[in-house]
């Protein structure tokens, strides 16, 4: 028996060592394109592109246009909007990210942005949707420039003709996180109370908007500068959280979708009703919990405590796709939901939206203008 711990002891110790050295090596040995960038291009377009970790990192600069593949279409973007996933892989946060393949000592993918507007330049042959002229809008990695390739397939969809190209940027991740928040995870019914914890964000404004477009009764948290904001998006309730705590009133939930993670699950679990849905959405700054970030923690908890209580609790991740694209873009056309902006900025000052982002007080969404 002393022979076996023995080994295994040297087995461990061994492992441990094999496991230090290689994240030395993956650490000290990663890379990334920007060697690219050194060179000249022929066809070149503005674009942001980052080449280590931390907004000072941040470069405006030409580079290569795309060519769009043959399921592609190319679009001139107009404008781009920032969202909390940027500012993430901009500063590298949570760390855990870096090792499940965002990159150990600098990012791999040295372009940013997903959310853009914009106008279809060229088209593949086998695209058959979209035609050159056409406005459109959605999500694809490196929105943060003048140009960007988009397959047919995937998360784009028109532009309605009632809203701007900055307003069409601002919807694609927050609107659709709050849109599967409300439809595939709260599963919210005409008449069921749904709290909106952080309603004067970036989802919360469009989360108010979607669950009073399902019928819902809407309470939306916010800080008192914004309560006449979130009054006019539709909430039914509003409550100010410098001068209430929502989990110590009387009032029960049908639905919590929480943007903002700064109660505890018991103290949700109190106002929400035995057969209640807790949904996480986010929570945290960029600087809070930097190796495995608070938003997972709280959602590692959601996903064990579900388990042993009557209520249904967890975090969700949203999927861009064209269906909700497209759905959104028809509540926006029947003026049931219209997007909050809260500030503009040119591309060339990307780093300034970023560090507003970061200070966690945007009221709806920040857009970036790339006219």
């Amino acid at each position: 028996m002393k022979i076996i711990k023995r080994i295994l002891k040297w087995a461990v110790s061994i492992i441990l060592i094999a496991l230090i050295v290689w994240f030395e090596i993956a650490y000290w040995t990663s890379s990334n394109d920007c060697q690219l960038y050194s060179a000249a291009p022929t066809n070149p377009m503005k674009a942001v592109v980052y080449c280590n970790y931390g907004v000072p990192n941040l470069k405006f600069q030409e580079i290569e246009k795309p060519t769009p593949a043959d399921d592609q279409l190319l679009v001139r973007v107009r404008a781009a909007s920032v969202n909390p996933l940027d500012w993430h892989f901009i500063e590298g946060t949570p760390y855990v990210m870096r090792a499940m393949g965002v990159g150990l000592r600098k990012p791999k993918d040295t372009r940013l942005g997903v959310d853009f507007a914009g106008t279809v330049e060229a088209v593949g042959k086998n695209v058959t949707r979209f035609k050159p002229g056409d406005e459109v809008f959605g999500g694809r990695t490196g929105a943060f420039a003048e140009y960007v390739c988009v397959r047919e397939s995937r998360a784009v969809a028109l532009k309605p003709a009632n809203i701007t190209f900055d307003q069409a940027a601002s919807v694609p991740i927050a609107a659709i996180t709050a849109l599967q928040g409300v439809r595939d995870k709260g599963k919210v019914q005409a008449g069921q109370k749904v709290l909106i914890n952080g309603a004067s964000g970036g989802v919360g404004t469009f989360a108010v908007q979607i669950a009073k477009s399902y019928g819902a009764d809407v309470t939306g948290v916010c800080s008192t500068r914004n309560l006449d904001l979130v009054r006019s998006l539709g909430a039914d309730h509003v409550i100010d959280y410098t001068k209430e705590d929502f989990t110590k009133g009387d009032q029960r939930y049908d639905v919590i979708l929480d943007n903002v993670a700064n109660h505890s699950l018991s103290e949700c679990r109190r106002v929400l009703n035995l057969d209640g849905k807790y949904v996480l959405i986010g929570g945290g700054g960029v600087n809070e919990s930097r190796w495995v970030g608070p938003g997972l923690t709280h959602a590692l908890k959601a996903m064990f405590l579900s388990k042993f209580v009557s209520q249904k609790m967890g975090m969700m991740l949203a999927e861009l796709n064209h269906d909700d694209l497209a759905y959104v873009a028809d509540l926006m056309q029947s003026g049931k939901v219209t997007p909050v902006i809260d500030r503009t900025y040119k591309l060339s000052d990307l780093g300034d939206a970023i560090r507003y982002l970061e200070q966690g007080h945007a009221r709806g969404k920040v857009v970036i203008s790339v006219d």
